[in-house]
């Protein structure tokens, strides 16, 4: 999976090989600019089989791979959501739901690290569930889990539940960033421009901190993926 998060970054800036090396130079610069406080990207879709967690995974490694400090990958879709799987997991301990009985303000990540994952590149997984399907993570458990933890890592990556869920929702609009994956399908277009219209309607400022994913379910698709990225992209989202 680490391999296959560089080769996705090379697939996007690929064009020749010294503009796919300056390209990939700069997001890496980017993606190492020091921040101030923790900041938190959403992942969510607006159908299960999109490639939500595997999109989230893959972003979950490339910060954890370029940044020095702490990187946090978050299940926040026990139900439906494959990112302990993806990110290597082979056992786990501690859900959510769990850690969110016992964080109190006062520990140090030292004391964190010792209920989380460790992934590649040196970054940090908190599981959805124990292992198998576990229950719908509800909002109270989310806030305390990302603001408790938000000190502690300068990025934070969730890998939310299907839209409209209200854990999806509020993680859109709390976040620093918040990246959308639809398939590259009519209705996925659609429906994923009515997302992105409910928020520029709470805030215009958010669009330009969300960008849209389309994954591909099949070689031909019958989208234009160029108009469907014009049409998206009205208001600001990438």
């Amino acid at each position: 999976m680490a391999r296959r998060a560089g080769r996705a970054l090379r697939k996007v800036f690929a064009s020749s090989p010294a503009a796919e090396t300056a390209a990939l130079t700069r997001a890496a610069h980017a993606i190492q600019q020091p921040v101030s406080s923790g900041r938190q990207i959403a992942v969510s879709s607006i159908r299960g089989g999109a490639g939500k967690s595997t999109v989230a995974a893959l972003l979950a490694l490339t910060y954890a791979h370029y940044r020095p400090d702490p990187v946090l990958a978050v299940e926040a879709d026990p139900a439906l959501g494959t990112l302990p799987h993806r990110l290597g997991a082979r056992e786990v301990r501690w859900s959510g739901s769990d850690l969110a009985q016992i964080l109190d303000p006062s520990m140090l990540i030292t004391d964190l690290t010792g209920y989380l994952l460790p992934f590649a590149g040196g970054g940090w997984l908190l599981p959805g569930s124990q292992g198998s399907i576990g229950t719908r993570l509800d909002l109270d458990t989310y806030r305390v889990v990302m603001t408790t933890l938000r000190r502690h890592f300068a990025a934070t990556v969730v890998d939310c539940e299907t839209l409209p869920a209200e854990v999806a929702r509020t993680a859109l609009v709390t976040t620093q960033a918040r990246v959308l994956v639809t398939p590259a399908t009519p209705e996925g277009v659609a429906a994923t421009r009515s997302v992105l219209d409910w928020v520029g309607g709470l805030h215009p400022g958010l669009l330009p901190t969300t960008v849209v994913v389309l994954t591909h379910p099949s070689p031909d698709s019958g989208v234009d993926v160029r108009r469907a990225a014009a049409h998206l992209g009205a208001g600001g989202a990438a």
